[in-house]
């Protein structure tokens, strides 16, 4: 069985739609077997980005940010974009820095995960904070963000939490679960 099969062809790509933020793009395809289909996406961007969950002596350390969105406020783990020139690490030290004051001498990779394929390009880079020393950049947040501590013996706990729902966020949480389980 063939686990790849041939792409379709990317017949003709138009922008339908242009903000600040985003660049919408229609792509017509041209599929091997013939079919046809016109699909929409994000305009594919290079810049990746990275969720930090730092690890404070036996506990995690999230912060509540406003999601508009949803137009609430989000319990999570800090993040941002990668800066170009920035490598995955520096970048996580750096949004640390930046949103909840602490650096951290030490990261664990977890993982590099895609967020809807099907219409974006964006990926996600995890990893682990240890080693926490206090050291605040100046970010680019409007309000200083609300820092939650949750004990790690108890993290799978954060499910159950209304506040906590961003996908993003319980992929993380998952993957530093098995890490740390792991590691013990």
């Amino acid at each position: 069985m063939n686990k790849h099969p041939q792409q379709p062809k990317i017949l003709k790509v138009v922008t339908v739609a242009r903000s600040r933020l985003f660049h919408v793009e229609s792509v017509d395809l041209e599929f091997s077997n013939g079919e046809r289909r016109v699909y929409e996406r994000m305009r594919p961007s290079p810049r990746e980005a990275v969720m930090i969950v730092p690890v404070i002596g036996d506990h995690l350390l999230l912060i509540r940010e406003y999601a508009v969105g949803t137009e609430s406020y989000e319990l999570g783990f800090p993040k941002g974009l990668i800066d170009p020139g920035e490598k995955v690490l520096e970048a996580a030290n750096r949004e640390l820095m930046e949103e909840v004051g602490f650096g951290a001498k030490r990261f664990d990779f977890l993982s590099k995960l895609k967020m809807a394929p099907s219409y974006f390009s964006s990926t996600m880079n995890i990893v682990l904070a240890h080693d926490l020393y206090p050291q605040s950049l100046v970010g680019d947040e409007p309000e200083p963000l609300p820092q939650v501590r949750w004990p790690i013996a108890s993290m799978m706990a954060l499910l159950a939490e209304p506040d906590f729902r961003e996908v993003r966020n319980v992929c993380a949480l998952f993957l530093s679960e098995a890490f740390l389980r792991g590691s013990r």
